[in-house]
């Protein structure tokens, strides 16, 4: 399983946070029809089938709002999880049980099926050496998260954002002066940090080539054309560039993609055209 970094855990704390914080405000006036001191018993399960992810912000929830109610896990995260199955259970305050409900149900259904999505489409390209990543079209304020569920879906993350990887485009080659010098550039200004360089044609292939880019993004390139830069790569003297197919793809035509040999192919897809999984929470006064 995919681990925790410190940054994801901050990430995880302050989410959370924030998420209680929207939901319960002044507080939860309908758990107030509920006597303080009753205890209750809940089960979580699934309507329908799926990759499981996001424990840790479940577990998170409850830590912050009210850390004596117990968090039983029947599943892990990366499990493959079937329809009606029991993926946790809770004990503790009923009261606690029904306010954290659905902030921790929000966080598991939308990156289960994060998870799921990314599944489902590595499954498509197995046994071919691409690499499928994702992109920065992620959720508003959680990015971290979609991609910790990408990778807990067998697929993987391109940059997490502008800071930790160039990925220079067509505007920023019309503003440098041209691909070169946009490349010398981003050596200058992050020397280590990865330079990818978006190309539209085979010339501005070659120039990407020439100048240096560590990846180069075949935008909207035909799967002939995906193999001859392909072959290009492989005879170019000297060249270490790892190519990416991009643009337009979809289930369907993922498979001939990466059968062209590119390393990677990118898909907005994996974060942005998810729907979340189905659960429901079954509770039970004790």
């Amino acid at each position: 399983m995919t681990s925790l970094s410190p940054e994801l855990i901050n990430n995880i704390e302050l989410s959370v946070k924030l998420a209680l914080a929207e939901d319960i405000g002044e507080g939860d006036i309908t758990a107030q029809l509920i006597p303080e001191d009753r205890q209750g018993y809940a089960k979580v399960i699934t309507r329908e089938d799926g990759i499981l992810c996001g424990q840790a912000w479940v577990n998170e929830v409850f830590k912050q709002f009210d850390p004596k109610v117990e968090v039983i896990w029947h599943k892990q995260d990366g499990d493959h999880i079937l329809g009606d199955s029991l993926l946790f259970e809770l004990k503790g305050s009923a009261r606690s049980l029904l306010t954290g409900e659905r902030c921790a149900l929000n966080f598991l259904q939308t990156l289960s099926a994060t998870a799921t999505k990314a599944y489902e489409y590595a499954q498509l390209v197995e046994g071919t050496s691409v690499t499928l990543l994702d992109t920065r079209k992620t959720l508003p304020g959680f990015r971290l998260a979609q991609k910790y569920a990408v990778k807990i879906g067998g697929c993987d993350n391109h940059r997490i954002g502008l800071y930790d990887a160039f990925l220079i485009k067509e505007n920023h080659i019309a503003a440098a002066g041209g691909i070169k010098q946009a490349v010398e550039k981003a050596h200058q200004i992050a020397p280590g940090k990865p330079v990818e360089v978006e190309v539209e044609t085979f010339e501005e292939f070659d120039q990407a080539l020439e100048a240096g880019a560590d990846i180069i993004m075949l935008d909207n390139f035909s799967n002939a054309d995906l193999v001859k830069a392909v072959e290009i790569n492989k005879t170019q003297h000297n060249s270490k560039a790892k190519l990416e197919a991009s643009g337009g793809i979809t289930k369907e035509t993922l498979r001939a993609k990466a059968e062209t040999g590119v390393d990677y192919i990118s898909i907005g897809a994996l974060t942005k055209d998810v729907k979340a999984l189905d659960l429901s929470m079954r509770f039970v006064e004790l």
